[in-house]
């Protein structure tokens, strides 16, 4: 099938990949001449494992690039809307980005088109962009539009898009339901897992794609409240290690307890200095802001905001508690992205604790492995940067661990513990054990968990003597 995607950011320049790959022919359509040139050359301008080599592979053949959303329009049977819908200051998603598209998509249709949104989008937003395009000239009959919201993690998105849990659609109507199933055919059938060069399985797919059949309305709803619940289960298990540090019990252990019940699951029940990037927080406020429209107090969503921001400041404290007066002090910082296979720093509480740390007069030497050149956009000369893990921690008086990168649990500790000019490691996310830190000499603090400190190394030491 020929298919359009308008918008070229993480959700659409994903799609667009991955619908090649399962063999349609695509149009990436975007107004950015900067970020269509790069695109042309090749370069991918996101961080995302296996999308370099996806886009590499179908390139000038089945995919191409382009600023002319008209004909991209007018050569396609369906067409995916994946443009960017920001929060506005009081929560409410901004549209005038999907408005803006769905004027000039209404002025190309020159046949049956199924338009599809795939950005993140309030409920009855299918049945306002049905009402704009017949507004600005599209016939009645001409087109349908569907919802088919993304569940893609950024740094795993092309592997939940070929080996989803569900496919959503939302329509009220049979007529696109064939395109739909046209077009994710080959999930559905299996056919594309049976290919031997398809992108590889994750661990936990099952072998089928499940397909979701709803209205629009509903598959509206479940993409907010899918994401709403998964910020509430992080804040949930965050507030949890709060209890844990009060109490001295071991978050680690407790959610091995409560992540064992089938009920509840493992995932996202780890805690940290909280969620980020660039849907949690927005959909959550626009949850939050919905519910509120059509007369309903989503309360809860509230104390999920409110835990997810107190993680930051009480990682804050726990810096301060290790050293003391931060003016001045020399850190070294590991990680800014939001989450680890990510270059995204876009509501990163990781970025939000280095600024607060900037402000209170400390010095801060950053690495991270793939959002240096973000970093530095936002943060500018005011911040030290290294080439590695190590060098961030040469002569620093504390080391951070904010992102959960891989490469950071595989350091050496004995070579970490002498670059460091105090053996301090804070550690936003758990990544260390505590007993191998103490073993190495080092004063260790993370999230629910006892702190490894100078007393209990004496105490230790002075056990092992006697």
């Amino acid at each position: 099938m020929k298919i359009a995607v308008i918008g070229s950011g993480y959700v659409g320049l994903v799609a667009a990949a991955c619908l090649c790959e399962l063999g349609h022919e695509v149009t990436c359509v975007d107004n950015d001449r900067e970020k269509l040139q790069l695109l042309e050359q090749g370069a991918v301008p996101i961080h995302e494992e296996f999308l370099p080599e996806l886009i590499a592979h179908h390139h000038r053949k089945q995919l191409r690039f382009s600023g002319n959303l008209a004909e991209a329009v007018r050569t396609s049977a369906a067409v995916f809307i994946a443009v960017g819908t920001p929060g506005k200051e009081n929560g409410e998603a901004d549209l005038s980005y999907v408005e803006s598209v769905t004027r000039e998509i209404s002025r190309a249709i020159n046949g049956y088109k199924v338009i599809i949104t795939k950005s993140t989008v309030p409920v009855y937003t299918n049945q306002w962009i049905g009402q704009v395009l017949l507004l600005n000239g599209a016939q009645p009959g001409s087109f349908d539009v569907v919802s088919n919201p993304e569940f893609l993690r950024e740094g795993k998105a092309v592997t939940d898009f070929l080996y989803p849990d569900r496919i959503v659609i939302g329509t009220n109507r049979d007529r696109p339901i064939r395109v739909m199933d046209e077009i994710y055919a080959p999930l559905t059938s299996g056919s594309y897992y049976k290919h031997p060069d398809a992108i590889p399985a994750p661990d936990h797919f099952n072998g089928t794609a499940r397909v979701i059949f709803t209205s629009a309305a509903s598959a509206e709803i479940i993409k907010h409240a899918a994401n709403a619940f998964l910020a509430m289960k992080i804040s949930f298990i965050n507030a949890v290690a709060n209890v844990c540090e009060a109490v001295e019990a071991d978050i680690e252990d407790v959610c091995r307890g409560i992540g064992s019940d089938t009920r509840i699951g493992a995932r996202f029940l780890n805690a940290g200095i909280g969620y980020g990037g660039s849907c949690f927080p927005k959909d959550v406020a626009a949850f939050r802001w919905i519910s509120h429209n059509y007369g309903y107090e989503f309360s809860l969503l509230n104390e999920v905001e409110r835990i997810n921001h107190e993680c930051r400041t009480r990682f804050i404290q726990k810096v301060r508690s290790a050293l003391w007066t931060l003016k001045g002090k020399q850190l070294g910082v590991l990680g800014v992205a939001y989450k680890c296979g990510t270059d995204d720093i876009r509501e990163s509480p990781a970025l939000a604790i280095i600024q607060e740390l900037l402000q209170e007069g400390a010095q801060v030497k950053l690495y991270d492995p793939a959002a240096m050149e973000r970093a530095r956009k936002v943060l500018g000369a005011r911040v030290t940067y290294a080439q590695d893990a190590y060098e961030a921690a040469t002569g620093a008086d504390g080391l951070l661990v904010l992102t959960d990168w891989e490469e950071f649990r595989q350091l050496d500790l004995k070579i970490l513990r002498t670059k460091l000019h105090y053996p301090i490691v804070v550690d936003g996310r758990n990544i260390f054990s505590p007993d191998e830190m103490a073993e190495e000499g080092l004063i260790y603090y993370s999230v629910g968990r006892l702190p490894v400190n100078a007393r209990r190394m004496v105490a230790s030491s002075m056990g092992r003597a006697s």
